[in-house]
């Protein structure tokens, strides 16, 4: 098994997403490259020689040196609100990885593909639609993206382009935009069975969120009679930030 090291990362680009989210552009030379859906550790290390690292999952395709994380501010947390409100362009952390080889989509799959996501767990499956668009495949993909209001939208103006096989359903838990048809609340069976893949067209199945939404929709699937081993499922939960 290789064994993976530290590897300096130096910022390159900053950009918004959301008030308390920004995705972060580094440049990591000698960067051995990634599938979409792993992750990556990110390491900080004070003065004082204190370090503290935390998991991230990658935003975008493999492109070079280049690795790009979208991270969510969680208040009180030791490295997110570092990252996103503190360091600056031009600044260094050091990244390892990449982790991960279970939640990944590969070009060359066939397979439809519905991606089920829970708030900042958009983020691995964004890299998986980039993934898609990069590679000009025509496997088509939905994606069932639930989060509390507009507000909190990730990849917002690059989701609402134009993507030929790629459909986007939202659902909001909180507030849905005006002239929403769908009341506010959390993925229901409905939802999936009335937006995903059919389970007879045996689609790939990717859920990342919050640890609950995740056995939430995992469950929900499973009760569609998707197949187990198609429903692959990456999530998260409180970590310090």
């Amino acid at each position: 098994m290789r064994r993976l090291s530290w590897r300096a990362a130096r910022l390159a680009e900053v950009r918004k997403e959301t008030d308390t989210a920004r995705t972060l552009r580094f440049q990591v030379p000698g960067w051995p490259g990634h599938l979409a859906g792993q992750h990556v550790d990110v390491r900080l290390t004070a003065e004082d020689g204190y370090s503290t690292q935390r998991s991230y999952s990658l935003a975008a395709p493999a492109d070079g040196d280049t690795v790009e994380l979208t991270v969510e501010a969680v208040p009180g947390g030791e490295v997110s609100p570092y990252l996103t409100e503190i360091l600056e362009v031009a600044d260094e952390v050091e990244i390892r990885g990449p982790v991960g080889g279970w939640f990944v989509w590969r070009p060359e799959s066939t397979a439809p593909v519905l991606l089920v996501g829970g708030g900042s767990g958009i983020v691995p499956l964004m890299a998986m639609i980039r993934a898609r668009r990069r590679a000009d495949s025509h496997v088509p993909f939905r994606l069932l993206y639930s989060l509390r209001d507009p507000g909190n939208r990730y990849y917002a103006e690059e989701l609402r382009r134009p993507d030929p096989g790629l459909d986007v359903i939202y659902l909001y838990t909180r507030t849905p935009p005006e002239g929403g048809s769908r009341p506010a609340g959390r993925v229901m069976l409905d939802d999936l069975a009335e937006n995903g893949w059919p389970a007879d067209l045996e689609p790939d199945c990717y859920v990342c969120g919050p640890t609950g939404f995740v056995e939430s929709a995992a469950d929900l699937l499973l009760t569609l009679e998707h197949a187990p081993e198609r429903i692959r499922a990456e999530r998260f939960g409180p970590t310090g930030g």
